[in-house]
């Protein structure tokens, strides 16, 4: 099919046209605690956890440690070399990834073949640019040490291919319906008797031979990663609001992406790198971002804000359909080059609130200030940034981390960000992007000498079919990942700039201080 209507930005054209508990039985991972610190535990312990390539073993996917999560302190001056190199290592990874995905039973039946042909190369491209990433630190400031012991990758198999889960963090999760300024979640009351079955509806997980991997990109999603809402028990928690809260909410209407914007770029994570992210990105707000766009761009560009003092960038993953419908980007980068096939959805609601701290007041954005919730690379590298939530409306006290929801009759699936509302008072990214923003602790204070931000909600609603798992003609919905993530839910993540005038600013810091619902 084709979406000749889709307008997207002169470097998205360019690209086309170039290229707390484990529900057991079937359930998900579910978020128990609001507040928990999903920005810690990303330091490298310098151990990998054990893999196995047994003859006949079923490997899924590559797994490779993330140097970009190692590098808490860059210097400025080489940030943007660094940061090139980094996205270097992902495109070695992606293409390691589908020499893997061609001689995958030929790597089961042989694993030297899989060491020689895929690991071993892998490794030694890997270790040149690591060395590059320690050379340039280097000039600036003191050498990093052991990094270069991050160069192999191992192949690993889809724990979650027997339907079983793993327990995965369950901790972590965040709320996505509770702390929205009290916005109508929609929905309605559900019977409770029109809900799919997460765990019968049977068929072969397979796509053309790809055991396991339901999903019609060869690289997920499976059954397994699908789950019964109305199996999972409420699970949400909040901390309560104390003296001193501030109750407030700032609204900001950005539109749904009606005007098809999308990019395989991510300019946080690999400014100046095309298809730095290998997957499509939906981008609601400012409407100049790309992977070439600077501050200067960003203030300039025209936004999709009902408010025009918000040129803020709010943008996600693509929701597809793998219907067996092509995209545009069918043989594009980011779309089928990077094995992310169907039709992208369009939501039908995107909700964009900014919330209070329920112990204190907060403290204005500073401009241009970066944030990014959730891991893109969660399935391989564990649960500790993991963040985005899933849900049906009228279910929203049931919140997934690790599985897609199958949502009853009458019900949408629900996407929800909660992001860091706790700042460092200085600095407007970090190396790792993480380390200058933090999670409030379970009772909701900033720890640290950290203060609080306006806390940015993003709620996204779709109306998708629920997934149909057959052999043949399986139909499901994911999110777009990097190929290695093989779509798994918990891989979903929200990037946000803020780009708000200090007027429009300081009006969102007074309202939800004063306790006012503002637009």
């Amino acid at each position: 099919m084709g979406r000749s209507t889709r307008k997207r930005s002169t470097l998205a054209n360019r690209a086309i046209a170039a290229s707390a508990a484990l529900i057991l039985g079937g359930g998900g991972l579910v978020g128990a605690n609001y507040y928990a610190s999903a920005g810690e535990g990303w330091g490298w312990t310098g151990q990998r956890p054990a893999q196995t390539t047994g003859a006949g073993q079923s490997m899924s996917t590559i797994d490779c440690p993330d140097v970009g999560n190692e590098l808490p302190e860059v210097p400025e001056g080489v940030r943007g070399s660094v940061d090139r190199e980094l996205a270097t290592l992902d495109t070695q990874i992606t293409t390691a990834y589908q020499r893997f995905a061609e001689n995958k039973e030929r790597i089961e039946s042989d694993p030297a073949f899989g060491e020689q042909q895929i690991l071993t190369p892998l490794r030694n491209e890997r270790l040149v640019i690591i060395q590059r990433i320690v050379a340039l630190i280097d000039q600036e400031a003191d050498q990093p040490q052991g990094l270069e012991a991050m160069a192999p990758c191992t192949l690993r198999a889809d724990d979650d291919q027997s339907g079983d889960g793993q327990d995965q963090g369950q901790d972590q999760g965040q709320d996505g319906g509770e702390q929205d300024g009290g916005q109508d979640q929609g929905g309605g009351e559900q019977d409770g008797e029109q809900g799919q079955d997460g765990g019968e509806q049977g068929g072969d997980q397979g796509n053309g031979g790809q055991a396991g991997n339901g999903g019609q990109a060869g690289n997920g999603p499976e059954e397994a990663d699908f789950v019964d809402i109305q199996s999972v028990e409420p699970n949400v928690s909040t901390p309560r609001n104390r003296r001193g809260a501030s109750r407030g909410t700032f609204t900001t209407d950005c539109g749904r992406n009606q005007n098809g914007k999308f990019n395989p770029d991510n300019v946080i994570v690999a400014p100046g790198v095309s298809n730095g992210a290998h997957h499509m990105h939906d981008y609601v707000g400012n409407q100049a971002n790309d992977a070439f766009a600077s501050d200067d761009d960003l203030a300039d560009g025209e936004t999709t804000c009902r408010n025009q003092g918000d040129r803020s960038t709010y943008y996600w993953p693509v929701l597809r359909l793998q219907n067996g419908q092509d995209e545009n980007d069918a043989n594009a980068d980011g779309g089928g080059k990077d094995q992310n096939v169907g039709e992208i959805q369009t939501p039908a609601q995107v909700t964009l609130n900014f919330v209070g701290s329920p112990v204190s007041r907060v403290t204005a954005m500073p401009r241009f200030l970066r944030i990014i919730t959730g891991d893109a690379k969660a399935f391989t590298n564990g649960d500790a940034n993991a963040n985005a939530s899933w849900s049906c409306t009228g279910f929203e006290d049931r919140q997934l981390k690790d599985k897609y929801p199958i949502c009853p009759e009458g019900s949408q699936v629900v996407r929800t960000f909660t992001f860091q509302s706790c700042w460092d008072g200085q600095n407007t990214d970090s190396a790792n992007h993480r380390t200058h923003v933090a999670f409030a602790d379970g009772n909701g204070r900033c720890q640290n000498g950290f203060r609080a931000i306006p806390q940015l909600v993003q709620r996204i609603v779709y109306d998708v079919p629920p997934p149909l798992f057959d052999g043949e003609n399986p139909s499901v919905f994911a999110v777009d990942s990097f190929p290695e993530q093989l779509h798994k839910p918990i891989t979903d993540h929200g990037d946000f700039i803020n780009v708000f005038d200090e007027n429009l600013m300081n009006k969102v810091v007074s309202c939800i201080n004063g306790g006012r619902r503002c637009r």
